[in-house]
């Protein structure tokens, strides 16, 4: 369950994701934030115990290209 206080933390980091995604990918606003909200990804950095809110967005932008494009991801070593 997320938190009030944890909610926050995402408003501010998805957006930032997902302005990287689209300098990355040249997608829409509309593209990438389906992208990201249809991903293995969003549902770990929704569970505040993944501690996955403390990775930087260009990281966890990389992280989600990764999963678009092979269908895996690569968890950084400090997971």
């Amino acid at each position: 369950m997320t938190t009030p206080i944890f909610a926050g933390v995402l408003k501010m980091i998805v957006p930032r994701i997902v302005e990287s995604y689209m300098k990355n990918r040249v997608v829409t606003w509309e593209t990438a934030i389906d992208h990201l909200y249809n991903s293995t990804l969003y549902r770990a950095l929704e569970d505040p115990e993944t501690e996955l809110w403390h990775l930087s967005p260009l990281l966890l932008c990389d992280i989600l290209i990764e999963e678009i494009e092979t269908g895996n991801i690569t968890w950084p070593e400090e997971q």
